[in-house]
């Protein structure tokens, strides 16, 4: 049994434009005894299913702006906190966290909603994991809406060294400073809500670990099973995809996404957000509403 600690409910009372329900699983195969939250947004017989995955040290509060967007064009939208984020479970100890231990995670929670038609939103961590999951399981995948992101190679840029550095700085991780100095205009009260998960250091085992687990070597765990998504996306890949970037964003930016571009069979030119940085759903309306007309699913959805 992997020792965990449960973050108190009340600390998710009255978040900023974060009105959604809690759901949760305890049962996924290989995870017993540690319960995973998500949000199950939009009408539960919904076809179209957009799958929200966040990163670095974010949680499922990244995508309150982009739900709404989603659900009012008819969309369910489920959006997971993985284990040691958001409402999830969070394992004590950093060892316990492993790129196979968050990927075989989020299989699990796929297979266990049984979820089809999947448009894969993805950002940070989010697209790190998400996008070596669809070469298992390419029948439950149609969409890519990408921001931000990138696959493991073994090789990092010296803006995710600054950024692994900050991390490092400090094992009560500055999650707050973190927001305020990548999301551009977001509130105080907003980056306060990104803490909401972490009573105090004790919680931030898999925030600390994040960076940790991003491969600077062709020998790490996780590059081997990255390397199979460049043929998956390059040759394989049939489904829509939308792109979007955050111009300011050294890490993941304009650089490494234009990279992405190239590799993603039928990527066309991508939205640049010239004031957005790494938290490209800070300007997630936005972003939102231009994917559902690019997917032609905007339906009531004002432009």
């Amino acid at each position: 049994m992997i020792e965990a600690l449960r973050t108190p409910d009340e600390r998710f009372e009255g978040l900023p434009g974060y009105p959604f329900s809690p759901n949760y699983v305890d049962s996924l195969p290989g995870y017993e005894g540690l319960r995973m939250h998500y949000l199950d947004e939009g009408p539960a017989d919904a076809t179209e299913i957009f799958l929200c995955l966040h990163g670095e040290p974010s949680w499922s509060y990244l995508y309150r702006k982009m739900i709404p967007v989603f659900t009012a064009a008819g969309i369910r939208v489920i959006a997971p906190d993985h284990f040691g984020f958001g409402r999830s479970d969070k394992p004590v100890d950093e060892d316990s966290y492993s790129f196979d231990f968050h990927r075989n995670a989020l299989i699990a929670f796929i297979e266990h909603l049984d979820l089809q038609n999947i448009t894969l939103v993805c950002q940070d961590w989010g697209g790190v994991l998400g996008l070596t999951v669809p070469q298992d399981m390419p029948e439950r995948f149609s969409r890519l809406l990408i921001m931000n992101t990138g696959i493991l190679t073994g090789e990092v840029n010296e803006a995710f060294r600054e950024w692994k550095a900050v991390i490092d700085s400090d094992p009560d991780v500055p999650i707050y400073q973190v927001m305020k100095d990548h999301a551009p205009g977001i509130s105080d009260e907003e980056a306060q809500a990104y803490e909401a998960p972490y009573p105090d250091q004790s919680y931030k085992a898999g925030v600390r670990r994040f960076p940790a687990l991003v491969a600077d070597r062709p020998d790490m765990p996780g590059v081997e099973t990255s390397a199979k998504a460049f043929p998956f996306w390059n040759q394989q890949w049939e489904g829509e995809t939308f792109m979007a970037i955050g111009m300011k964003d050294r890490m993941l930016g304009p650089e490494v996404m234009y990279h992405m571009k190239e590799l993603i069979k039928g990527c066309p030119e991508p939205l640049e957000l010239p004031n957005a940085d790494h938290f490209v759903q800070e300007e997630g309306e936005l972003v939102a509403r231009k994917a559902l007309e690019h997917f032609g699913l905007a339906g009531g959805v004002a432009s």
